[in-house]
This record gives C-alpha cells, structure tokens and sequence, in this order.
C-alpha cells in the first residue's frame, strides 16, 4: 500500500473520530447550552497548542452488544497544551459518546494523562461531563474509579488538580473533584450529587429538583465543594486562565514573578477602615489597597464569606490573603469558614505561596449550633494548617484580635515569621466591655452611678490591656506601624523571608483533625 493510501487512511480514520458522537449528539450537546468536549479544550488552551493522544483507543465492553458499538476515543478526550505558554496535561470527557459513560478504556486514558502530569510535573486539568460509570462494564467501571482516586492521591501537594464540572457528575464520579484542589461550576450547567433526585424521592418520599440538590450555587454557597462560580463556560475558562497566572506548576516550584505594580489609587488603605471597633467595612477594600494592581482573586467568594481568601501580588510576586471579613457576622471563625482557611492554607503552603494574613475578629462564633456541629473540631484545622506551613507567615491585625481568634489567625504563637500591629488595634482575650463586666463587676454594682462606673472600667481596661503595645511589649508584636505605612512593610518582610528555611521533624505525617 501507497504511503499516499496510508495517509488517506489515517485522515479518514481521524475524522470519524473527531465526530464524537456524531453530528445529532453534538447539535443536542449545544442546544443545552454546553460547548463540545473539543471546542472546551480549543477554547481553555493556547491556539494551536493541544496535542492529543489515544484517539483512536477502543472500549472494551463485549456484553449487551457492546462489542458492536464504535464509540469514538471512548467517550474522553486526553492530551497536552499550554496556557501562558507554559505546558498542562488535560482531559475532557464527552457528553455526545455514550453520555461520557466512564468504562474500563476511558478510565484508562484518564489515569495514563494523570500519570503523564505527575511525572513531568505540570497541572492537570480534568472536564467533568459524565453520566456517570457505564453500567455495560459492571464492576470494572468502578475499578477505573478506584484508579483515578488513588492518582488523584498520589498527585495532591506536588501538582495542582483543577477540576471543571461542565454538566453531569454523579455518583461515585464527584470524589475525584472533591480530591482535587479548586473546582469550577457553571450555573444552570454544572451538576454535582451522590444520589440523585428520583432515589430520594423513592427512599425519603422528597421532591427536590437537580438544581437545588446539587447545582452550582449549591456547591458554591452551601456544601463549599466548589471554588468558582461562572455564569457561563466562556467566563469559567477565565477564571482558570487568571488562577493559573497565579500558582507555580508544581511544589518545587514558585509562581511566576511580575513586573511589580502600585495598587490603584481609588484604595487608600488609610481611609478604609474605620477606629471604631464596632463600625463594618470591607476587608477586601484592604486586601485591593496592598495588592500589585488592586487586583485580587478571591477563592470561594460565595461560601463562608465571613473569611476572605484568595490570591494576589506584592511587588510582582504571588501570596496568598487571609482575612477576616467584618461586614459578615463581624467576622468571626466558624465550622465553615475554618475549613475554608485551613485548606487554602495548606494548598498555600503545599505550593510555595507566602501567605498574609489579615486580623479583625472577635472570636470564634458562640451557639449550641456551632458547638453541636463541631467547631472545637473545625476551628481545631485552622492552627493546625497555620502551624504546619512553613512558607512565609506574615500577620497583620488591622483592629479587634480577641480571645481563640487572635491565637488561630497565624499569631505569634503559632511560629508567624512577622507579626505588625495598626495603632488602634485590640489584642486580649476578650472586648473591652465583656472583661470589664467580669473583672469589675463588684465594683460596678456598687458604684452609685454604675453606668457610669462601668464606662470608666472599661476606658481603663483599654487603657491596660486591649492595645497592641502590651504585646508589642512581649515581643508577640514586632511593629506597631501605621496604616499607609502597611505595604511598606508586607513587602520588607516578603523580601527578607525570601529565603527562609524550616527543619520539621522526621515523620511520615502529622493527623490533622479532620
């Protein structure tokens, strides 16, 4: 045979297929709302750039007619690109063969590119758009499940794991992006649940419609499986552009450093935040008032907003924020909001990402609620994460620092490398007017004026203790600096921890309370 016949053929089979599932699958795939597997990764990627691999793989399903089936690329698309021009290993499974049923052959082709991502140490993105395991195959659906866990393992802490839910994750299928580290919905398209609606309406006699079980904003706001929130596919695939401008390629890695930037000049630190202890603001306003460009990406914006965290830059290089968000329940800790700061901590620490954390709280939230739902547990993973992370720690406490919370905010305490402290901030184990009705209760219920009374117990015990000079006074403080001062300071301290280094002690791992 001619090598022009050789190259016939392989065209020829080529095309059949990058059909997918054929033209009738694609137009419903669109008529949804939902871009193509391919057009997914044409659009995510740099032009020109994706490479594909195991095209032409065949499923090996032989039962129910099985064997007489072509189902192109097994229903998932693997290779390589870039993005920023820099190399990543993806996947995207597809919707138009087979409901991007998940067989033995599929599972395959996703472990051999998460095997290649590990290996060569780049990210791994993973398209989720899955019926779910291919009930043809039976029990070895479930075993390419069990493999792609285990890599999902393997890789956590030395790659970063992004996972896009653009349709259908059900069943067995959601652990997979739970293991990873950031996920990504789309609203109206993502659907993420264990069970699905009609096996609870048959087990619990509840109606309940898809989107409200397991939509995106579901996993946004109320579970905190998801990271994103897009309104479309195309603002989804910003979103993961604009993270990965943020984070290094791997653990031995640091994240790209940028030509450094002022922040903007609409955010002047200094008018942000108001003296009295009592009065809200936005702690994001602070955060855009440090950051190269005023430009920040906020991680899980939607889910426990009485904390912030997210990325963004100081002197062109990455850290990552942690605040305290006043306008939300005066921004205390909760159940939700320590696991959200602990992971991001930790990912933070896994990766290189110097951290700033930003201190305005009152403690940790009161009620039978939290105490029932484990927040000695919960709040428990914040020290943890901060005492564990050994990247630069540097604390800032803006205004109220009481009791648990100013301990758990990456304090002195829990080995923070620079700890600064504004002029009107308050560090003691509780506010002014709770202590002073505990220490001076006898001498208010006696005074004859005790309002009166109480008002003067409460200047002094301000006056003695809720101060950052007490502690500066222990060395808990190294500097009390005033606000327009802070970015001068961040960035001071960011360049000395340039080149810090931790010994731990020898051992396999610590247990974190989870």
């Amino acid at each position: 045979m001619s090598i022009k016949r050789k190259t016939r053929e392989l065209f020829e089979r080529r095309e059949q297929m990058l059909q997918g599932g054929g033209e009738k699958a694609i137009q419903k795939q669109q008529s949804l709302g939902k871009m193509t597997a391919r057009e997914r990764i044409i659009a995510l990627l740099d032009e020109d750039s994706f490479q594909e691999y195991d095209l032409f793989a065949r499923h090996e399903g032989r039962d129910f007619d099985m064997d007489k089936k072509n189902l192109p690329g097994d229903g998932v698309i693997t290779g390589t690109g870039k993005i920023f021009g820099s190399p990543i290993c993806i996947f995207a499974q597809d919707f138009t063969v087979a409901g991007g049923s998940l067989g033995s052959m599929h599972a395959r082709k996703i472990t051999k590119i998460m095997d290649h991502a590990l290996k060569m140490k780049v990210p791994l993105i993973g398209v989720n758009d899955s019926g779910g395991a291919r009930v043809q195959e039976g029990v070895n659906s479930l075993a390419g499940y069990g493999e792609i866990f285990y890599r999902n393992t393997l890789a956590s802490g030395i790659i970063p794991q992004i996972s896009v839910i653009l349709g259908p994750c059900a069943g067995g299928a959601v652990y997979s992006p739970a293991l990873t580290d950031f996920v990504f919905v789309v609203d109206k398209i993502s659907k993420m649940f264990i069970t699905g609606p009609e096996v609870i309406k048959t087990v619990l006699g509840e109606e309940i419609s898809m989107e409200d079980l397991g939509g995106a904003r579901v996993h946004c706001e109320k579970t905190g499986n998801a990271h994103f929130f897009a309104e479309s596919e195309k603002e989804c695939f910003e979103q993961i552009k604009s993270l990965i401008s943020y984070i290094p390629w791997n653990n031995k890695r640091k994240a790209r450093v940028l030509r450094p930037r002022n922040p903007k000049n609409a955010f002047k630190i200094e008018n942000v935040v108001p003296s009295d202890p009592k009065q809200p603001y936005d702690v994001k306003d602070v955060i855009r008032a440090l950051a190269d460009g005023s430009d920040f990406l906020e991680v899980q914006e939607l889910f426990a907003p009485n904390i912030v965290v997210g990325y963004g830059r100081m002197n062109g290089q990455t850290v990552g924020f942690v605040a305290n968000q006043p306008l939300i329940l005066a921004g205390v800790l909760d159940v939700d909001s320590s696991d959200k700061a602990a992971r991001f901590i930790r990912f933070c620490d896994a990766f290189n990402i110097p951290l700033i954390t930003l201190v305005d709280l009152p403690g940790y939230l009161p009620g039978v609620d939290q105490e029932h739902a484990g927040v000695i547990r919960h709040g428990a993973k914040v020290l943890y994460a901060y005492s564990e992370a050994t990247v630069p720690k540097i604390t800032l406490i803006l205004r109220k620092a009481y009791g648990g919370g100013y301990i758990a905010m990456n304090s002195r305490h829990l080995n923070a490398d620079f700890v600064f402290a504004w002029p009107f901030a308050e560090i003691a184990v509780m506010g002014p007017e709770g202590a002073a009705n505990i220490i001076f209760r006898k001498e208010i219920a006696g005074a004859e004026d005790p309002e009166k009374m109480r008002r003067q117990k409460i200047k002094e015990y301000k006056a003695k203790f809720a101060n950052p000079y007490v502690a500066a006074s222990r060395g808990y403080v190294d500097a009390v600096i005033e606000p327009e001062e802070t970015r001068h300071f961040l960035i001071h301290a960011l360049e000395v921890s340039e080149t810090k280094s931790v010994a731990l002690p020898d051992r396999k791992h610590g247990s974190i309370p989870l």
